[in-house]
């Protein structure tokens, strides 16, 4: 599926750009949907971070990702790496005691903060040792009353300035006039949209998923079957372990492990974070069924001949098809998950024995005898035991299904 996010240019005094603001979009159109800003922070993270990454889409910069008090109140910003983003409070949120206690964990994470839209009021004033940057709309605020604001933040060294919807030339040397460092507005650039595909997923999963992880003792083997269905949940699940938010001392070898090391409270963020991005999501396409078909269909078919990699093999199996699901080409996307390099070697056609398994369940797939019969010699099996096995993975596979 196609997904959407719009970035505009955020430049210094030099007019070089330093940053980008990402902005949610969920269609063509360069304009903001109806939903909550919550929804949006959430699908944001969920489309773009737990895809290809925010440096992907801005070029390496900084990204400006806008976080409202909803999303604040949901943790959100866990999800975000605090060396590639600047996470800018919107005007909505109130400068309350709770906001303070998230605003102090956050800059105690070594986030980097920003307010948008700033009116300056005395709440505020405990509040500015902790930000970085602070973003005026000059045309809510009038130009003329701007100096006076940036008088009081002079005594805050560690406070850079951004002027935003800067839509003249005479704004842009007026502002500049006045000390901004930062510029932003229509002048410079509008915001340009980027479409990139992400992947479908099964939410009745999700919510399977949801009601285990939120049990007082779930149970990690329930869990661990219920993302082994799904390609693209266990895609956003490695994504978020290879994205930087978490410091990740091992490879990933099986979907268990991911889970274990991801720990019970951070997954139930992780799970909240996909209930809060999506009311609803389409039925999985036969791609995905297709993927968790294969996904089995390798694990036995190692079961038979290389017992000690039957984890490695499903994940082979089970993400084998992602680059037609994501027209991207294999080697970018392994690049972004953290498999050993047996898994990765046979996604992108190197010769193991992962590879060779898996082009023993394409050969079949196909009806490629000759094919096939090449595959199970360098496998060492007997190709009379192929359609049981193929049965027993569709069966698998559909009984799941039958049973969200």
């Amino acid at each position: 599926m196609s997904v959407f996010v719009a970035r505009q240019a955020i430049l210094n005094r030099n007019q070089n750009v330093v940053a980008y603001e990402l902005l949610f979009r969920d269609s063509p159109e360069n304009c903001f949907p109806g939903v909550s800003d919550g929804q949006a922070t959430a699908r944001l993270i969920m489309e773009n971070q737990l895809n290809l990454g925010t440096r992907h889409i801005t070029s390496g910069k900084k990204a400006l990702i806008n976080i409202g008090p909803e999303s604040l109140k949901l943790d959100l910003c866990d999800f975000l790496p605090c060396k590639d983003v600047v996470i800018e409070l919107l005007e909505t949120i109130e400068p309350t005691d709770d906001t303070y206690e998230l605003c102090r964990k956050l800059f105690h994470s070594n986030y980097k903060l920003a307010l948008d839209d700033f009116v300056y009021t005395p709440q505020w004033e405990r509040f500015l040792k902790l930000v970085n940057l602070i973003k005026f709309d000059i045309r809510l605020t009038p130009l003329a009353e701007i100096p006076l604001v940036v008088h009081k933040l002079k005594k805050y060294k560690n406070i850079k300035l951004l002027a935003e919807k800067i839509e003249t030339d005479e704004e842009y040397k007026l502002t500049r006039k006045m000390g901004f460092d930062y510029f932003q507005g229509y002048y410079f650039a509008r915001p340009v949209m980027i479409e990139q595909k992400d992947i479908h997923y099964n939410y009745g999963l999700v919510i399977a998923i949801y009601s285990e992880v939120m049990k007082p003792d779930p149970d990690v083997k329930v869990i661990t079957g219920l993302f082994e269905l799904d390609a693209a949940l266990a895609y956003k699940l490695l994504r978020l372990l290879n994205s930087g938010v978490f410091p990740l001392q091992s490879q990933i070898s099986s979907l268990k492990q991911a889970l274990v090391y991801l720990g019970q409270a951070r997954l139930k963020k992780f799970v909240s974070l996909i209930v809060s991005a999506h009311t609803a999501r389409s039925k999985p396409i036969e791609l995905m069924q297709m993927c968790v078909i294969r996904a089995r269909f390798c694990e036995l078919i190692a079961a038979k001949v290389a017992k000690q990699v039957q984890g490695e093999a499903f994940l082979t199996g089970l993400f084998s098809l992602l680059d037609a699901i994501l027209d991207k080409p294999m080697d970018l996307l392994v690049d972004k998950l953290p498999f050993p390099e047996d898994i990765k070697a046979a996604l992108t056609g190197e010769k193991n024995n992962l590879y060779y398994i898996l082009e023993t369940v394409k050969a079949y797939e196909t009806g490629s005898w000759w094919a096939l019969e090449k595959a199970v010699l360098l496998i060492n099996l007997d190709s009379a035991f192929l359609p049981k096995l193929y049965k027993q993975a569709v069966q698998w596979a559909d009984s799941h299904k039958d049973n969200i």
